[in-house]
C-alpha cells in the first residue's frame, strides 16, 4: 500500500566554519540587496559548550551519526559526532543547534547515540566514554527563526507571501540539563515517557533513570539481568525497542535471543526505592549463527513484531497476547542475495503499521504489512547513482517516518545529508472506505490522486498511460495549517474527495478541479475528524470529536464551509471507530463503547437527516473495539429488497476486520435472545472488497458510461441480471495471492455437514492489488518503477499501473466445480469486453499448462476431465468462428509438445482448418497451417503436398477479399517450406497473380534467398523473418 514517489528532497547542516559551494548570481542580484552570511544562533549551555567557542572552532563537516523523531512526528534531531541539529518538520528547517566544545569532547568523548524524549522536552546524547548529556529543548510560540528574503524580485512580492508562511518556522533554544555517568558501560539506551531506561554492560543490568524524582526523593532503579527468573544467567541486552500503543519492550541479547517484554513499577511503603519488575517471554530463538537477532520493530496497529537476522532474513511473529503466545506469522522475501543487501542497519513500520521499511549497507527495500513486496533501490545502477552522488540508493544508516507516514528521513553512511523520500500510499490506510477500494485513490504528503479508468473504454482502461492519473494538489492553507494529512475518502461515483488533516476539513471537486475550505481558522481548528469520512451523492459525512464531544456531521458540496454550513449534526456517545455505508440508503456505525448504530439516511426535499433505527452490542464479542478496521454486514436478499430496516439488526450477518483476521458474526436466537456465533474467516488480511456494498459502481450497464452519483443498492439489482453470481463475491488480499469467493453465502453459510467455511479461490498475481473493477473484469494494480538517465543528476521513483484479467481463474474455478450455470452466465455478462476472447484463451493456456505438467488420466475426482470440459465450455459459449480462433491463438502461445495433448480431444488440424475456411476466417485457417506442417506424418509421402494445397487454397481467397497482408505470410510460409521458390511459384500460377511477372530470388550455397521476393504485387521480406515458418512453432499468420 506504500510506494515510493518523486524526487527526494536534500536537506544539511551548514554551520559555522562549513565551506559552501559558490554560486554565482551576481547577474540577478538586487541593487538593494546586502550580502552577507546567515546568522546563525546557536542556544547552548553551560559545560563548556559556548557559541564563541563554536564560532571560533568551527563546525566539522561530520557525516550524521544519529536520528531520532518526536512522537507527534512535528519535530526531529540529527547529531554529528560534535554537534547536535533540532529540526522542524514541516517547513523543513533547523531551528536550533548546538555545538560542543573541544574540553567536552576531551572530557566525555564524541557522540554515539542519540535519544529524544516522546514529547520532544528532552533531548539525550549518549558518548563513547559511557556518560548520557542530557539537554531541554524550549519551543517558543510566539518568535520565530527565519524571515523570508528576497533577493531577486520585486518588493510587492512581500505582500504576497501569507501571514503563516512568514511565521511558519518557529524558534527554539536548547539548554544543557545535567551529565550523568554510567560507571557500569551502556550497551543500549531508551528516552521513555518518565524515565532513561539503559542497559548496562557490566554488570549487565536495567537501570531506570527517572527524569525528575518521585516523592520519596529516589530517582534510579536497577535490576540486574541475572536476577530475572526467565533470561539465562549470563546474557546481557544489546538492543532495546519500546512501543506504546502495546506498552511492550523487546529486547534483542547477547544470544541472538528476542523477548517481548513488559515493564511496571512496584512503589514501596517503606520509603526504600521502588522497584522495577519486568515480565518476560522469549518468542525468537535462533537455531544457528546466522538466524541472531539483529533488530526488532513493532507494529501496533496488526500486532506483529518484526526480528531482522544476521543472514539479511526477516522473521514476523503475530503477538496474539501478553502471555508468550506469539508464533511466527511469515517470512519476507529478500529482493536480493544476503551478499547483495549486506548487514542490515534499519527497520521500521510505517505509523499506520502498513508498510515496513529496512535499511542496509547496500541499498534499501519495503513491504506491505504481511509481505508483498514493495519499492526497493537494488534495481538502481549503482555506477549511475554514485556519480551522481545518490548516496542513499547505495546504503541506508538510519530512517524514521514522519508526517503520519507520507515521507520518511533517511541518512547514509559517512554522509552529512539527509534525504526525505515521499510516498503514494492507497488512501485505505487513512479511511477504511468501500469507494476508496473501488476507485483507486491515493495520497501523499502534497496531493492527491485518483484514478480515472474506470468510466473509458476497455482498451483505454488497461492501457496504463499515466494519464489514467488525475493529480490534485492540496490547499495551500489547509496542508500548511493542519499537516499532516491523515485520511481522504472519495465519492462512490469519483466525483468529489475529502481529506482531513490534524485538524478540520476540505472538500474537492474532480469535475471542476476546485477546493473548498473553512473560511475561518478557528472553525477548522474547532474539530478534528476522528473515525473516518464517506460520501452520500454530494453529502459527505464525517465522524468527528468537537470539544470533547462526538458527533457525525453532514456537509454539502455546493455550499462553503464555516460554522452554518452543516446540514445535520448527530451526537454520538462516544467517539467513532469506524463509519461506512451499506446498501441503497443506510449507514453504519461502529464507537468505541463496541456498539454498531444503523442509521437510515433520510432526505426530505432539500432536508438531510439521519434515523437510528438499530443498534447491536458486541459486549463479550469483540474484546478491543479501537482495534476494528472495518465492518460491513450482509442482509438476506428478502430483508433486503422488501425488509423493513428497523429489522436488519436481528438479521444481519457481520463482517469484522480486526487486526489482520476476517472475523464473520452470525446472528442466532436463543431462548429469545440475539446472541453472534463467530467464525474466522481468514486470517493476514490487508483489505477485504465485499462487493455487494460496490454494486451501482461495478455493475453499471455495460453501454452506460454514466454512473450514479450515490450508492443504490436497488437500481443496481434492477439492471443486472439476477444469474450474475459474482455481485455478492467476496474478495480478499493477505499479502500473497488474492482470494475470492464467488458467492458470499459460501462464507456465510457453507455448503455440506461440516460447519467449515469452503476454501477461497486462490488469484496469483505479480504486482500490489489497487483495486477490482468487476464490470471490466480486471484487478488493477500498482507496480514501482525506478528510473534513472545518464543525461539528469536525479533518480526518479513513480509507480506504473499494472492490470490482470481475473476472469479465466473464475471460469476454471467454476468449471472445476462442475458449474457450468455460472460459467455460462458469467460469459455472457462479460462478452462485451474487447479482450473477452483474450480470457477465454489464457483459460485453455492455464488448464492445458496445467495438464501437461501434471497429467492425471481421467479420474474426475483429480480434475483430469477438466480440458476437455473447458473445450466443450469454450465450443458451447460461443460463435464456432470465435471458438477456432481462441485454440489457434492458444496453440500459437505454447510449446510443441503440448498440442499432441490438446489434440488429444479435439478433430485432427486439417478438419479444423476447413472449418475455418467454412466459416470464411481466413486468418484463423492461415493459423491451422502450422500446426498441419507440426504434425507432418513422415510415412505420408504427399503431406507436403496436401500442406501446398491447403495453402494455395487459402491463399486464393485471401487475394479474391485482397487480404495482402495474410497473401504475404503465406507466401513466406510457402518460401520457408521450398527455400527454392518452386512451391511458392506454382502457387502463384495456381492463383493467377501475375505469374508472368513473378522473379523468383537469387539463392545463396544454404538455399537462402539473397533478394526480396517480388510477387504478389508486394515487397516480400526474406524468409528467415518469416513469422509462420515450419521450424517455428509459436508463430503464424
Amino acid at each position: 500500500m506504500y510506494w515510493p514517489h518523486g524526487v527526494p528532497r536534500i536537506y544539511a547542516v551548514n554551520g559555522p566554519g562549513i565551506e559552501l559551494p559558490e554560486v554565482d548570481g551576481s547577474a540577478a542580484q538586487d541593487e538593494n540587496t546586502t550580502d552577507g552570511p546567515p546568522e546563525e544562533q546557536l542556544r547552548t549551555g553551560d559545560q563548556g559548550e559556548r557559541a564563541a567557542d563554536a564560532e571560533q572552532e568551527g563546525w566539522a563537516n561530520e557525516p550524521i551519526t544519529g536520528l531520532c523523531v518526536s512522537k507527534n512526528g512535528l519535530y526531529f534531531a540529527t547529531m554529528s559526532q560534535s554537534s547536535l541539529a533540532i529540526w522542524q518538520t514541516k517547513p523543513t528547517a533547523v531551528i536550533a543547534a548546538v555545538k560542543r566544545s573541544s574540553r567536552s569532547l576531551k572530557n566525555y568523548g564524541p557522540n554515539v547515540s542519540l535519544l529524544l524524549r516522546p514529547d520532544a522536552a528532552i533531548v539525550v546524547v549518549q558518548t563513547l566514554n559511557g556518560y548520557l548529556i542530557t539537554y531541554s529543548i524550549a519551543v517558543s510560540s510566539n518568535s520565530h527563526a527565519y524571515q523570508h528574503r528576497f533577493m531577486h524580485t520585486q518588493p510587492r512580492r512581500h505582500q504576497q507571501v501569507s501571514a503563516d508562511d512568514a511565521q511558519g518556522i518557529r524558534e527554539a533554544s536548547i539548554r544543557f540539563r545535567v551529565v550523568i555517568k554510567v560507571d557500569a558501560g551502556i550497551s543500549k539506551a531508551l528516552a521513555l515517557d518518565n524515565e532513561l531506561m539503559v542497559a548496562t554492560v557490566k554488570p549487565a543490568a536495567i537501570q531506570s533513570i527517572r527524569w525528575t524524582p518521585d516523592n520519596n526523593g529516589h530517582q534510579t532503579t536497577t535490576e540486574l539481568l541475572h536476577r530475572i527468573p526467565w533470561l539465562s544467567k549470563k546474557t546481557a541486552v544489546v538492543d532495546m525497542v519500546y512501543d506504546r500503543a502495546m506498552n511492550l519492550l523487546l529486547w534483542i541479547t547477547s544470544e541472538g535471543q528476542a523477548y517481548a517484554v513488559q515493564h511496571s513499577v512496584e512503589e514501596s511503603q517503606d520509603g526504600n526505592p521502588p522497584k522495577s519488575i519486568f515480565k518476560g517471554h522469549r518468542f525468537h530463538t535462533p537455531e544457528n549463527d546466522g538466524q541472531k537477532a539483529v533488530q526488532v520493530a513493532v507494529n501496533a496497529r496488526f500486532s506483529l513484531l518484526a526480528v531482522s537476522c544476521v543472514n539479511g532474513d526477516i522473521l514476523i511473529y503475530l503477538a496474539r497476547d501478553y502471555m508468550g503466545n506469539i508464533p511466527l506469522s511469515h517470512k519476507l522475501a529478500l529482493p536480493a542475495s544476503s551478499a547483495s543487501l549486506g548487514a542490515i542497519s534499519f527497520m521500521g513500520y510505517s505509523p499506520d503499521g502498513y508498510c515496513l521499511f529496512a535499511g542496509y549497507m547496500h541499498g534499501w527495500t519495503t513491504w506491505s504489512v504481511f509481505g508483498k513486496p514493495g519499492g526497493n533501490s537494488f534495481a538502481a545502477d549503482s555506477s549511475l547513482a554514485s556519480r551522481n552522488g545518490e548516496a542513499w540508493l547505495a546504503g541506508v544508516s538510519m530512517g524514521a517516518w514522519i508526517g503520519y507516514g507520507s515521507d520518511i528521513l533517511l541518512t547514509s553512511n559517512n554522509d552529512r545529508r539527509l534525504w526525505i523520500l515521499e510516498f503514494a500510499r492507497s488512501a485505505l490506510t487513512g479511511c477504511f472506505s468501500s469507494a476508496n477500494l473501488a476507485r483507486g485513490l491515493l495520497q501523499t504528503g502534497t496531493e492527491i490522486i485518483l484514478y480515472r479508468g474506470h468510466d473509458l473504454p476497455d482498451l483505454t482502461t488497461i492501457s496504463g498511460k499515466d494519464s489514467l492519473w488525475h493529480h490534485a494538489q492540496y490547499p495551500p492553507r489547509y496542508v500548511h495549517s493542519q499537516w499532516p494529512i491523515r485520511s481522504s475518502c472519495v465519492s462512490q461515483d469519483g466525483r468529489y474527495v475529502a481529506i482531513a488533516g490534524r485538524r478540520g476539513l476540505a472538500h474537492y471537486s474532480v469535475q471542476s478541479n476546485r477546493w473548498k475550505i473553512f473560511d475561518d481558522p478557528r472553525q477548522e481548528d474547532s474539530f478534528a475528524v476522528q473515525g473516518g469520512m464517506c460520501w452520500y451523492g454530494h453529502i459527505l459525512i464525517a465522524a468527528v470529536e468537537c470539544n470533547a464531544a462526538y458527533e457525525l456531521r453532514m456537509y454539502s458540496r455546493e455550499l462553503s464551509l464555516n460554522g452554518s454550513s452543516v446540514l445535520y449534526t448527530e451526537a454520538l456517545p462516544s467517539p467513532a471507530v469506524f463509519i461506512g455505508p451499506s446498501g441503497e440508503d443506510s449507514l453504519l456505525v461502529y464507537t468505541y463503547e463496541n456498539i454498531l448504530y444503523h442509521y437510515v439516511i433520510n432526505t426530505t426535499g432539500t432536508r438531510i437527516s439521519l434515523v437510528q433505527v438499530g443498534q447491536i452490542a458486541f459486549h463479550g464479542i469483540v474484546r478491543a473495539p479501537t482495534r476494528v478496521r472495518a465492518i460491513s454486514w450482509v442482509l438476506p436478499e428478502d430483508q433486503l429488497r422488501n425488509g423493513d430496516p428497523s429489522q436488519d439488526v436481528a438479521v444481519a450477518s457481520v463482517l469484522f476486520l480486526v487486526d489482520g483476521k476476517l472475523v464473520l458474526l452470525q446472528p442466532t436466537v436463543s431462548e429469545g435472545e440475539l446472541k453472534y456465533d463467530m467464525r474466522i474467516v481468514v486470517h493476514d488480511v490487508e483489505y477485504y472488497i465485499l462487493m455487494r456494498d460496490q454494486l451501482s459502481f461495478n455493475f453499471a450497464p455495460p453501454g452506460d458510461e454514466s454512473l450514479p452519483p450515490s450508492p443504490s443498492a436497488v437500481s443496481a439489482l434492477n439492471s443486472i441480471q439476477s444469474d450474475i453470481s459474482l455481485r455478492d463475491s467476496l474478495w480478499v488480499f493477505g499479502g500473497k495471492d488474492l482470494l475470492v469467493w464467488t458467492d458470499v453465502q459460501d462464507v456465510i453459510r457453507p455448503k455440506g455437514p461440516s460447519s467449515e467455511i469452503s476454501k477461497p479461490l486462490p488469484i496469483p498475481i505479480d504486482f500490489y492489488p489497487l483495486s477490482i473493477l468487476l464490470n471490466k473484469g480486471i484487478i488493477l494494480g500498482i507496480e514501482p518503477e525506478i528510473t534513472q538517465r545518464r543525461d539528469v543528476t536525479f533518480t526518479l521513483h513513480r509507480f506504473a499501473i499494472r492490470s490482470q484479467l481475473f476472469l479465466p481463474y473464475i471460469l476454471q474455478y467454476n468449471l472445476s466445480q462442475f458449474d457450468t450455470p455460472s460459467a455460462f452466465s458469467i460469459c455472457h455478462h462479460f462478452s462485451h469486453l474487447s479482450y473477452f476472447p483474450h480470457a477465454l484463451e489464457i483459460l485453455l493456456h492455464h488448464v492445458l499448462d496445467e495438464e501437461v505438467d501434471n497429467p492425471r488420466g481421467n479420474d474426475p475426482s483429480q480434475g483430469g476431465l477438466l480440458l476437455p470440459a473447458v473445450l466443450s465450455f469454450l465450443q458451447a459459449g460461443n460463435p464456432p468462428e470465435l471458438y477456432l480462433d481462441i485454440l489457434v491463438q492458444c496453440i500459437r502461445k505454447t510449446e510443441l509438445r503440448s498440442w499432441r495433448t490438446l489434440f488429444a480431444h479435439l478433430p485432427p488440424p486439417s478438419e479444423l482448418f476447413e472449418q475455418a475456411l467454412k466459416f470464411n476466417s481466413l486468418k484463423t485457417a492461415g493459423g491451422y497451417l502450422l500446426v498441419l506442417q507440426a504434425f507432418d506424418d513422415s510415412e505420408d509421402e504427399n503431406n507436403d503436398e496436401k500442406i501446398e494445397e491447403s495453402a494455395i487454397r487459402l491463399l486464393r481467397l485471401a487475394s479474391h477479399k485482397g487480404d495482402w497482408e495474410l497473401c504475404g505470410e503465406l507466401a513466406r510460409f510457402l518460401m520457408a517450406l521450398d527455400s527454392s521458390g518452386n512451391m511458392l511459384r506454382r502457387a502463384v500460377v495456381k492463383v493467377g497473380l501475375r505469374g508472368d511477372q513473378l522473379s523468383l530470388p537469387r539463392v545463396n550455397a544454404n538455399g537462402v534467398p539473397t533478394q526480396e521476393l517480388k510477387g504478389l504485387n508486394l515487397n516480400i521480406a526474406s524468409p528467415r523473418s518469416s513469422p509462420l515458418s515450419p521450424n517455428d512453432s509459436g508463430s503464424g499468420p
